[in-house]
Order: structure tokens, then sequence, then C-alpha cells
């Protein structure tokens, strides 16, 4: 665990307040949620990600739509690529998202862009690539949007369709 040498009081209701720097490297926003863990005298928080906890189910996901569209897959969380299948598997999986899909996600936007277009997936990286986006809602907010794309081929309205039943299926499955 690193430390920051940044040292906090805990004030009469029992808040501590996270710094700043703190905040914006973990991108975290206010009203978003952390979660808090005990071991021994050490106390953890860990940014929570409702999608995070399927993440299993994600990846067994992206992997069937892979097998059926060959096209690169990914599902994120408000910060992290969760789960992805295709031949970019090993070098999204994992990684923070771009400021391009966090838009994506703030706006809600579901769209097809059946041209090719130069975009960020993950930050500093470019990808000459024709995409889809569907967001994933629950409880009327954003927490994760599913992207298909393709290097080599102009997506089209079928894989729309598709992301949209995925993210239909994420949402269901994570009201249960």
């Amino acid at each position: 665990m690193k430390s920051t040498g940044i040292i906090r009081r805990i004030d009469e209701l029992g808040r501590i307040v996270i710094p700043k720097e703190i905040r914006n490297n973990l991108r975290l926003k206010s009203g978003e949620s952390i979660e808090i863990f005990v071991n021994d005298d050490t106390i953890m928080m860990k940014k929570f990600s409702m999608i995070n906890k399927i993440s299993d189910l994600s990846q067994e996901l992206t992997d069937a739509m892979y097998t059926f569209l060959k096209n690169n897959i990914i599902i994120t969380d408000l910060h992290t690529i969760i789960a992805a299948s295709g031949n970019l598997k090993k070098e999204l999986i994992n990684q923070n998202i771009s400021s391009f899909l966090s838009e994506k996600i703030e706006k809600r936007e579901k769209m097809l862009e059946a041209y090719f277009k130069e975009i960020d997936i993950i930050e500093n990286k470019k990808y000459n690539c024709s995409y889809v986006t569907n967001p994933i809602i629950k409880d009327g907010e954003c927490i994760g949007i599913i992207m298909i794309f393709s290097l080599t081929d102009k997506l089209n309205i079928e894989q729309l369709q598709i992301s949209n039943i995925v993210s239909s299926f994420i949402t269901k499955y994570l009201e249960e």
C-alpha cells in the first residue's frame, strides 16, 4: 500500500475529507460511492462499482458476443474496462476509460458510428474504428457502457440492437 503522506483528522461526526489530489487521481466525483474495508488496524477505501460486481458475467457476455460478431467488445463501469473480448482484449482489459467514453456515459449516449473515426477508448491511445455505444442504466443512473467496435468493418444497426439487448440484460440482472 502506497503512503500519501497526508494526514486528516476525524471530525465530531466521524467524517474525514479525502484530499482533492487523491479524488482527482482516482477520478472520484461528488456523490459517488466508495466501499470501506477493515483489516486488523487498517481501513481501506475503494471506488464502488455496481457493474464490477458482475465482472465474470460481463466477461462471459463479451466472449459470447465476440463468437457471433467477431468485433471487439468492451463493457465498462464509470472508470474502467471490466470486460473485453476480441483481438484487443489484452490491451484494453482493466484499463481506465478515456474522457471520450466518460463523456458518452455522462450523456447516456446510444449511438452508431458507421464510418471510421479516430477515437480514444483508453487515454492516449487512438483507434480508427467504426463503433456503437450503449449506456447501462440502473435506477436512473448510467453505471457503464457497452461498446462494440471494429478496426476493419463498418458496423450497422444490428450491432447497435445487440448492444441494446445486452445492456437491458445487465440492467435486469442487477435488479435481482
